[in-house]
C-alpha cells in the first residue's frame, strides 16, 4: 500500500536548516558509509514528491544544472508564484494537504510520496493523518535554533522499526506514524 513518508536529516536537537536556513552543517555529513546506499533503497520505493514552497525555493536559488528528481512528479505546495525549474515534472498546488492528497498518491503509481523538506508540510501532513513513516537521520551537532523538523499542533506518537548507526555518529531511525482513530485514507 502505497504510504506518505517523510526522509529527513536533522540535528540532535532537532532542527533540518540553521537559522539562516543553510545547511552547510549537513554537508559536513555528506557521503557518510552507507549514505548512498540508504539513499537509492529509499529512492527505488518513491514515485512522488510533495515538497514545500522553501524547499523549493532553497532548491532554485542553488542554481542546479540539473533536476535532481527527474523522472517523478513533484508537487509543491504554496501560496506564492514561482518559477518552474526547466525540464521538472512539476505541480504547484495551494491549499489544504487533505485537498490535494488523493492526487499525489494516485501520480506515484502504486509507489511510496516522498514528503521531502519543510517540517511545516510534514507537520501538515501529521496533523491531517497522512503521514505514515518517519525516517530519521540524527547528525551529531547541535544547530540552537533554525527551522524545527516537525510544525505541527498538539503531538503524535511514534512506533520505532528499525534503527541502525553509521559511523561518526549518524543515526538512522525509522518510525510508524501512530494514526488517531477515524485517521484512515483511500488511496
Amino acid at each position: 500500500m502505497m504510504q506518505f513518508r517523510y526522509f529527513v536529516a536533522a540535528s540532535a536537537d532537532g532542527y533540518i536548516a540553521d537559522e539562516n536556513d543553510r545547511l552547510d552543517w549537513l554537508m559536513d555529513f555528506d557521503g557518510f558509509e552507507g549514505q548512498a546506499e540508504s539513499y537509492a533503497e529509499f529512492m527505488g520505493q518513491i514515485g512522488a514528491v510533495a515538497m514545500g514552497a522553501d524547499t523549493y525555493s532553497w532548491l532554485l536559488n542553488e542554481a542546479l544544472e540539473e533536476w535532481p528528481y527527474a523522472g517523478l512528479p513533484v508537487w509543491v505546495f504554496t501560496h506564492r508564484e514561482l518559477a518552474a525549474f526547466p525540464g521538472a515534472d512539476l505541480t504547484f498546488v495551494r491549499g489544504d494537504v487533505n485537498e490535494w492528497a488523493g492526487d499525489v498518491a494516485r501520480s506515484a503509481n502504486g509507489k511510496d510520496v516522498w514528503v521531502l523538506g519543510g517540517g511545516s508540510l510534514a507537520g501538515q501532513f501529521v496533523d491531517e493523518g497522512l503521514l505514515d513513516e518517519l525516517q530519521l537521520y540524527t547528525m551529531p551537532v547541535l544547530l540552537g535554533g533554525g527551522r524545527p523538523l516537525f510544525a505541527m499542533r498538539g503531538h503524535t506518537k511514534l512506533a520505532p522499526t528499525f534503527s541502525r548507526e553509521y559511523p561518526g555518529g549518524v543515526r538512522e531511525t525509522r518510525y510508524d506514524v501512530i494514526k488517531a482513530p477515524g485517521q484512515t485514507r483511500d488511496y
